[in-house]
């Protein structure tokens, strides 16, 4: 059977001169996380010569080890690899409150030290939070882990809302298929655009997706079984394109307006201006992904009132211009 891989085995002479990607590989394995990055920088792509990534794993502790899904694994090398890779891969970890082996953050500050590169994918952020390599920069991570790392690593500056960071070669990603961006991104600083254009063409994937762009999250919020609020939020999504101020909501709750913004940020989480703020944009966004209708129209039709505000909360809140997110989520679009 043909090698599809370029994997380097042990003991075997490497035929490829590009840099050198280990992935770890540990008890608990996220296979879905270790498997797009062997996708990426394992698979054999002759097209592209020998000036590829040459790509291996290692374990980081003795076996044996079990993956999710109920797979047994086996690394083609022990943990002294990391002293020679160009760039280490840690797909998501084990568990949030997951200790880090010493020796591992030991093998990680030391091959960053002499240059290597660092690549987190979702919570293997915790991994790289745990080297102290992070203390003082941005770091991202799954949306669902930002307040769990924020609290055990507060030197970290956590930001749930990118793709993916890169700070002075140490680089995260977001949930799991972010890590796939990220990894483009690397490809596209290494080997240029044709390439990383040619991997995703092969990966039947977007070229690009820039790691400011927002992480696109269901709407986060709801309102607690049985809040007095309840029906005025429904009141208030039926009609989006009405001006909602403080003192209307307040009366038609029958409130004082001081004892609404309490009530109401105790059922949603969220301040009035905020919460109508995200229920503004997710309209917007169910209009631009399903018609045509121009940016002053849009703006119109969910209470943003002009097409400048509308910009400006698309940019502020989701990282994208609503022309951008109209080409990338437009229902039927190539």
């Amino acid at each position: 059977m043909p090698n599809r891989t370029n994997r380097i085995s042990p003991g075997a002479e490497a035929t490829l001169s590009g840099p050198l990607v280990v992935a770890l590989i540990y008890d608990g394995l996220c296979t879905f996380e270790f498997g797009i990055t062997a996708e990426i920088f394992g698979l054999s792509r002759p097209e592209f010569g020998s000036d590829w990534y040459r790509f291996a794993s290692c374990a980081i502790e003795d076996g044996p080890l079990y993956a999710a899904g109920g797979l047994t694994i086996t690394a083609d090398h022990n943990p002294d690899l990391i002293g020679e890779a160009d760039i280490v891969v840690v797909p998501g970890w084990r568990g949030s409150a997951a200790e880090v082996p010493a020796p591992l953050i030991d093998r990680l500050r030391r091959a960053h030290q002499r240059g290597a590169q660092l690549v987190s994918i979702c919570s293997g952020a915790f991994v790289l939070a745990a080297t102290g390599l992070l203390d003082g920069r941005s770091a991202t991570t799954h949306w669902r882990y930002a307040d769990e790392l924020r609290r055990r690593f507060p030197a970290v500056t956590v930001d749930e809302t990118s793709l993916y960071r890169l700070e002075d070669r140490i680089h995260t990603s977001a949930g799991s298929a972010a890590g796939i961006d990220l990894m483009m991104e690397l490809i596209r600083r290494d080997y240029g655009a044709d390439k990383a254009n040619s991997v995703a063409r092969r990966l039947v994937m977007p070229a690009h997706r820039s790691g400011g762009q927002a992480q696109f999250l269901e709407r986060p919020i709801a309102c607690r079984q049985g809040s007095a609020i309840a029906p005025l939020l429904e009141q208030v999504r039926g009609g989006l394109a009405e001006s909602w101020t403080i003192q209307r909501m307040a009366a038609l709750c029958h409130m004082s307006p001081r004892t609404f913004q309490r009530r109401f940020t105790e059922a949603t989480g969220l301040a009035p201006g905020d919460w109508l703020t995200l229920e503004r944009l997710e309209a917007a966004k169910d209009i631009l992904s399903s018609g045509q209708d121009d940016m002053e129209t849009v703006a119109a039709l969910v209470g943003f009132g002009s097409a400048h505000a509308l910009r400006h909360h698309f940019r502020q809140k989701i990282g994208l211009r609503p022309t951008d997110y109209r080409s990338l989520f437009q229902k039927g679009a190539a």
